[in-house]
């Protein structure tokens, strides 16, 4: 039988939701990988933002989406309304945020809701995030 082990209040912890994604990665993307298999994780993590400018598309807020691929960085932009200014940060960082929790905004949504650009935030090396709205 194997000993067991002291488990007390100390060994509890509390993850910041960066540190909780990079540590478990495969909660949120599935498999790592390094891009060669199908299911490797950076697929998911692009589809997160494509996803967000498909449901803008849906919403017929916008028509075009572009997606350029420069060696290891890739950009996507949509034409939909933007982010709400005031919220970009949150909803590039906090978990469980967005603006799909309900139908006033969107009426269909894909992709991981409130959870989606945290991982790619988290897991990329880069990661920008722009929002134009009312010409600002």
């Amino acid at each position: 039988m194997a000993e067991q082990s002291n488990y007390t209040e100390e060994n509890i912890r509390s993850l910041d939701w960066k540190e909780h994604i990079r540590m478990r990665p495969g909660m949120y993307i599935g498999k790592l990988g390094d891009g060669s298999s199908p299911d490797d994780g950076i697929y998911i993590l692009l589809k997160e933002v494509l996803d967000n400018s498909i449901d803008e598309f849906v919403m017929g807020a916008g028509k075009t989406i572009e997606v350029s691929i420069q060696g290891e960085r890739v950009i996507v932009r949509d034409y939909g309304r933007g982010i709400p200014l005031g919220k970009v940060v949150d909803v590039v960082s906090k978990m469980n945020t967005g603006g799909k929790y309900d139908t006033k905004a969107f009426k269909k949504s894909v992709g991981l809701n409130g959870v989606g650009t945290k991982a790619v935030n988290a897991l990329s090396t880069y990661f920008r995030v722009e929002s134009t709205r009312d010409g600002k």
